[in-house]
């Protein structure tokens, strides 16, 4: 649509995705992304950090499914979107104004290494170690939160 700014954020969740479903049962997952510029400094020869945006962001319908089963605290992520104002009173009586992120695409970066083929978050993992059963191909190596699908790629 004409007239709404779009953008690409990379960065790391903050925490593991919440999802909810509204009274009509449409899956929305929430999250934080923190993103955090970094420049080059020649004077010291080192990588500086930048100030860390914060920005909240909702996915919708099956991707907030798919988000809510592969997506834990610390995934870096790729989101394109739209920003959109909301605003909401606190149960103080405190009116906020702020800006969301409504993701129409999310993807897992891999700048920083790859995310093995067919792997999901094992259901009831908050990043422990997978149950027995849960363990990579059968044995009892597990991969932290992480279990191999039996999908074929």
């Amino acid at each position: 649509m004409s007239g709404e700014n779009s953008i690409t954020v990379t960065g790391n969740l903050t925490a593991d995705p919440e999802l909810r479903f509204t009274p009509s049962g449409t899956a929305v997952a929430n999250f934080t992304i923190a993103s955090t510029p970094r420049t080059f400094d020649r004077q010291a020869g080192e990588y500086k950090d930048g100030e860390t945006l914060f920005l909240r962001a909702s996915v919708w319908r099956e991707a907030a499914e798919y988000a809510a089963e592969t997506l834990t605290k610390g995934t870096r992520v790729i989101a394109q979107g739209r920003l959109k104002p909301r605003s909401y009173e606190t149960k103080t009586g405190e009116k906020h104004d702020v800006i969301e992120l409504e993701i129409d695409e999310l993807g897992v970066s891999l700048k920083f290494g790859p995310i093995p083929r067919g792997f999901t978050k094992s259901e009831g993992s908050s990043g422990g170690n997978p149950s027995p059963e849960h363990a990579v191909n059968g044995t009892s190596h597990p991969v932290d939160g992480f279990t191999i699908s039996p999908r074929e790629y």
